[in-house]
């Protein structure tokens, strides 16, 4: 056993050691000496009491525990001393924040949730060992390499699913329709989990989902949305949904919201080292040409999700609907200490174009929409004028008119009516299963109508002023032709 004081020495050399590392990869970043004096004085005898403390524990404690595990200890609770955002990774969690940060792992490419006690499969992913494979949706896995699942945490289940690439596993599944189960054996594969979803919504609504953001999602959002454009014959608006987003890799955030604003600042970020204060611009170009934007938010909207909404708010490029967001206006960087081990540290808190700190405030939006339900109101029959008896016939259409293109006009007015019912049907559905982008999508609506009107408006303004400039200048040369066409008058001499 070790005394106290080679203890001691231990423990001073290991955090210098760590102190040493640490101060190196920021020096490398800045190279002011006085912050590198700052961190690199320990009060020593504060390091005696944590020694002592320390020399306790170890000898004391009911259960024996090495010293490897309980300095990572102590460096845990460093961190999660500071702010329930700066924490120390260890490999697991490290490989988690690389597969939360690039959207890639090795597995099987499978959305799986838990049903009885099983993992129940909500959809494969397309392009994977799963969709490969035959997996369903519905399916429920029973077993993982001979092993049964049952009572398992959604957690440890994935965590067998994956694997290192070209591994080879096997799961039993039960399929609805089927007497017995059956097992299938896959090749893990790297897996890219998709950030960005997009459809149109009542056929002239873009509607683009982002789930959380990975290094490349602000390219995926500009090609979703060309996408989007190719197939669609006319785009009036678009929905950009943030909710229960609960943000990722900051430059991406900058990328989403660059592709909607043409120009100005973006975010900018201010710490206590010098390259955290950055200023974030937008590049010229706006994907949409302009179109009226709305963006979802909520609760579970935070960071990242922050960012682009605050940005797409402040620079008045986005009408913000939902409720207050989660309110992280931090920045973490991590940190690696060996090649399996990091820190993750708070260095810095973001503003918004015109300076808001979101940090434990959020975004407040422009309109407040709680999630609701949307039911019709019974309607009552009632008498219209068509009703009344001897009323007058509209004179819009003649009998004859009508008679004339009842053939021509049946089917075409039955693919209307189909049509129409069918958007009826969908803005149904939606109002029924997500108030919010139904309200959102009514926005928007709302925004094309008065868009259109007042393009009326104007271009009836300018026909009117174009009308009178020609008036007047055909009535100057009127009266220009009058004064050519009057004999001239001669004066005579006494």
């Amino acid at each position: 056993m070790k005394s106290p004081l080679k203890l001691g020495l231990l423990i001073i050399t290991t955090l210098s050691t760590l102190l040493s590392a640490v101060s190196h990869g920021q020096d490398s970043q800045d190279n002011d000496s006085d912050v590198h004096t700052k961190i690199s004085v320990l009060p020593l005898e504060d390091l005696r009491v944590f020694t002592k403390a320390y020399d306790h524990i170890r000898n004391a404690y009911v259960r024996e525990i090495d010293d490897r595990t309980l300095l990572e200890y102590a460096i845990r609770g460093m961190l999660n001393e500071l702010d329930p955002h700066s924490t120390y990774l260890d490999a697991s969690s490290f490989d988690e924040l690389q597969v939360h940060t690039t959207g890639e792992f090795g597995g099987l490419g499978i959305e799986v949730g838990i049903e009885d006690g099983y993992v129940k499969v909500i959809s494969p992913i397309d392009d994977t060992p799963a969709a490969a494979a035959g997996v369903q949706a519905g399916d429920l896995i029973i077993k993982i390499n001979d092993v049964t699942v049952k009572g398992l945490s959604l957690k440890d289940a994935v965590e067998k699913m994956r694997g290192p690439k070209g591994s080879e596993i096997t799961i039993t599944l039960l399929r609805k329709g089927l007497t017995q189960p059956f097992d299938l054996t896959l090749v893990r594969d790297t897996v890219k989990v998709r950030s960005v979803k997009a459809s149109m919504k009542e056929g002239h609504f873009a509607y683009i989902r982002i789930a959380q953001f990975q290094v490349h999602t602000g390219q995926d959002v500009a090609k979703a949305f060309e996408k989007l454009k190719s197939e669609s014959a006319e785009i009036k608006g678009l929905v950009l949904d943030l909710r229960n987003n609960p943000g990722g890799v900051l430059q991406a955030s900058v990328e989403v919201a660059d592709q909607f604003i043409e120009d100005g600042l973006i975010v900018y970020t201010e710490g206590r080292l010098k390259d955290s204060n950055v200023q974030y611009e937008a590049n010229p170009g706006d994907i949409t040409d302009g179109l009226p934007i709305v963006v979802l938010i909520n609760g579970g909207s935070a960071s990242a999700s922050e960012i682009v909404a605050g940005a797409l708010q402040d620079q008045g490029r986005a009408i913000i609907i939902g409720t207050r967001s989660f309110g992280k206006g931090s920045v973490q960087s991590v940190i690696p200490i060996t090649n399996d081990r990091a820190i993750k540290i708070t260095t810095a808190l973001y503003y918004t174009p015109q300076g808001r700190s979101i940090q434990a405030e959020g975004i407040t939006p422009d309109i407040e929409v709680e999630p609701f339900k949307v039911s019709p109101i019974e309607q009552h029959s009632r008498i219209k004028e068509s009703n009344l008896s001897g009323h007058l016939a509209n004179g819009n259409n003649t009998k004859k008119k009508k008679k004339k293109k009842k053939k021509k006009s049946k089917s075409k007015s039955n693919n209307k009516n189909s049509s129409s019912t069918n958007d009826d049907k969908k803005t149904a559905s939606i109002a029924d299963t997500d108030s919010q982008l139904y309200e959102a999508i009514t926005l928007l609506k709302g925004l094309d109508l008065f868009i259109r009107q007042e393009k009326k408006r104007l271009d009836a303004k300018a026909a009117k002023e174009a009308a009178l400039k020609q008036a007047a200048l055909e009535a100057a040369q009127e009266q220009e032709a009058e004064q050519d066409d009057s004999p001239s008058e001669t004066k005579k001499s006494p």
